[in-house]
């Protein structure tokens, strides 16, 4: 499987400690261990902002980082390696190893936290931390924070100030290197394949469940452990909805199947949907709605390039779907009141895209100082605009109802313009239906 090599995060680290100030120590703990029911665990997944900075992958660890330390500036808390835990849970790296294994300074037994990064931090201007994200290990990090303070008669120096780590580490997230773009390509690559296998052996009278197990067979087949987010297969009014995932509901002839559904690879996250006919040709009026969604995703991705803003895309979907709602009798009224009024809403609610990376919804301002961020080379988002027209909507003809519609690509933005991650999956009406019927 395509990983990440340990330079990448070397120069992550060193990148974020050179943006911390003087005499400062930031903390970045791993993610909980979460439970499902009784004593079922939910599989562990690293908290993103830790396996960016380390690579590693284990639970009640600690990373901490100490720009200047004469001992070495990146100390890790991990645990131990004990052979009777072992047996139960699988190995671990332990801390003998991790210098060697991680590339850390030094490396001690999360069980001597508490006596040792006290110490670590007294001295210490000020403290980097994601506050709020784990109110358990707030209080860790303040019980730290109150002993130094309980000595400060003996001498000892307690941190005056806390600092939002996020905001520095988040802003490195969002611009991509060259390895962690082709990693996302690889990621798209498998996801690609799943949708393309989707179209392929769909049929009416099918479980949506089943479709979604073809997904799944892909993803893990080509060396994804799992999806990135819950995959959603919503057939006929079911696409309708933008978060359907219950997936329990039987395929019909007549119906439009939206799949939204992407795999994670080495922790980096694909994004794609499309929308195709269960039997495999699109009926009159699901091939007006349909080509005019992909019209409007073609307008948006053209205005993904460096000098443009966040919003741009979204207003170049907004406007070729608006106009397509007019012609075809949806709505009524001059095409940019309406858009000034937002009455596209009815049937499109939500924005063209997101950042992607770690997180499908991926780290990163979309605004800087209340105007739209600018994009640069390396920023990937996804590009998705869609029409969602209810069942129940007697506003409209009885020929548009229930049809829901989205189309997602994954762009990365280039110094040229952008470029296209997943268009190894067909989207054209002409491909579609051609792929289905072969």
């Amino acid at each position: 499987m395509l990983r990440l090599d340990s330079a990448e995060y070397a120069k992550r680290r060193r990148s974020l400690m050179d943006l911390m100030s003087p005499n400062s120590i930031a903390i970045i703990p791993s993610a909980p261990v979460t439970v499902r029911n009784r004593d079922v665990e939910h599989p562990f997944r690293q908290d993103s902002d830790f396996y960016y900075l380390s690579g590693f992958a284990e639970e009640h660890s600690v990373v901490v980082l100490i720009p200047g330390r004469d001992h070495g500036e990146y100390v890790l808390f991990c645990q131990e390696k004990i052979k009777e835990q072992e047996i139960w849970t699988g190995r671990r790296v332990g801390p003998e190893a991790a210098p060697e294994v991680l590339g850390c300074d030094d490396a001690f037994p999360i069980s001597d936290i508490d006596d040792i990064l006290p110490g670590l931090i007294e001295g210490k201007d000020r403290i980097y931390a994601s506050l709020g994200v784990s109110p358990e290990f707030d209080r860790q990090l303040m019980q730290w924070v109150n002993h130094i303070k309980t000595q400060v008669r003996n001498g000892a120096t307690p941190p005056h100030e806390f600092s939002a780590l996020d905001h520095l580490l988040h802003e490195l997230r969002l611009i991509k290197s060259p390895a962690e773009i082709e990693v996302m390509q690889a990621a798209a690559d498998i996801s690609a394949e799943a949708h393309t296998r989707a179209m392929q052996v769909v049929r009416p009278g099918m479980k949506e469940y089943q479709l979604e197990a073809e997904l799944m067979h892909i993803f893990m087949a080509a060396g994804s452990r799992w999806p990135a987010y819950p995959s959603i297969v919503g057939a006929g009014d079911n696409a309708c909805i933008l978060h359907y995932t219950r997936n329990d509901d039987t395929i019909s002839d007549g119906d439009l199947i939206l799949i939204d559904a992407g795999c994670e690879l080495d922790y980096y996250a694909s994004d794609i949907t499309r929308t195709f006919p269960a039997n495999g040709i699109f009926s009159d009026a699901q091939r007006k709605m349909y080509q005019l969604v992909l019209d409007a995703q073609y307008a948006a991705i053209e205005a993904v390039k460096p000098g443009n803003h966040w919003n741009q895309p979204h207003e170049a979907a907004v406007r070729v779907l608006t106009e397509g709602l007019v012609k075809y009798g949806l709505l009524q009224g001059d095409v940019d009141e309406l858009i000034e009024a937002l009455a596209y809403r009815q049937f499109y609610m939500h924005k063209t895209g997101h950042w992607l990376g770690m997180d499908v919804h991926d780290v990163g301002e979309y605004r800087i100082d209340g105007q739209w961020r600018v994009l640069e080379p390396g920023m990937v988002m996804t590009v998705e605009p869609g029409l969602y027209i209810a069942p129940d909507d007697e506003s409209v003809e009885p020929q548009w109802r229930g049809i829901g519609i989205r189309i997602e690509d994954d762009v990365v933005v280039t110094e040229g313009g952008c470029h296209v991650l997943t268009s190894a999956v067909v989207k054209d009406v002409a491909d579609i239906e051609a792929l289905m019927s072969a």
